[in-house]
């Protein structure tokens, strides 16, 4: 029997593209956040953050929809919480600033965000149905942290049906080696690309004469 060697080739069309920014928040990001993570602060500020930005003005411009999870309880004791959450005494209230994306991650009035008290944005929230409602079925993700939310999004986005893309260079976790080995940990379920080949991938599906 012949081997086929796997191909992840699938055009980035842009009206079947979304950008999924995962937990880049107030929560995660403020210098308190941060201050038992030195290589996590010093990533965020020189690369991950400047690499976000890009990818989503650029993929915006191109005319994905860029989409937002943060974590945040739907109610302000946090009863909703996963008891994973419970567990690690993870609370970000309903309401709270600290839910808020920061100001490098684009966010717009009209952009849909969802909110969510686990690891797994596909099994905690109605991502999927939001997806197949916008006939979206490629997906961009980037944010944090790279081994936890990240990890989770790409792997139970594949699972579903998804073409899933890890922009890496704008993912971030607490220490470079573990941002290294998550990539190579989930990378079979997904391309992984940096900002710029995603945005050169999106100029030349835009490009690409129909029909």
């Amino acid at each position: 029997m012949k081997h086929i060697e796997p191909v992840r080739n699938w055009p980035l069309v842009p009206s079947r593209t979304a950008v999924l920014v995962v937990d880049v928040q107030q929560s995660e990001c403020a210098d308190e956040a941060l201050a038992d993570a030195p290589e996590m602060a010093q990533a965020l500020r020189d690369r991950m953050l400047p690499a976000l930005s890009r990818l989503v003005d650029g993929a915006r411009e191109a005319g994905c929809e860029i989409i937002y999870t943060v974590i945040e309880a739907l109610t302000e004791d946090g009863r909703d919480r996963s008891l994973d959450h419970k567990l690690s005494d993870i609370l970000v209230p309903r309401g709270s600033p600290l839910a808020h994306t920061v100001p490098e991650a684009g966010q717009q009035d009209d952009d849909i965000i969802l909110p969510k008290t686990s690891s797994g944005v596909f099994n905690s929230t109605n991502l999927t149905y939001l997806l197949r409602n916008m006939g979206l079925d490629r997906v961009i993700v980037a944010g944090l942290l790279t081994d936890q939310c990240v990890d989770m999004a790409v792997r139970d986005g594949a699972d579903l049906g998804f073409y899933m893309v890890c922009a890496a260079d704008a993912c971030v976790t607490k220490t470079h080696e573990r941002h290294k080995r998550a990539l190579t940990a989930f990378g079979g379920y997904c391309l992984t690309q940096n900002v710029d080949e995603i945005l050169q991938d999106l100029r030349t599906a835009a490009e690409a004469p129909s029909g």
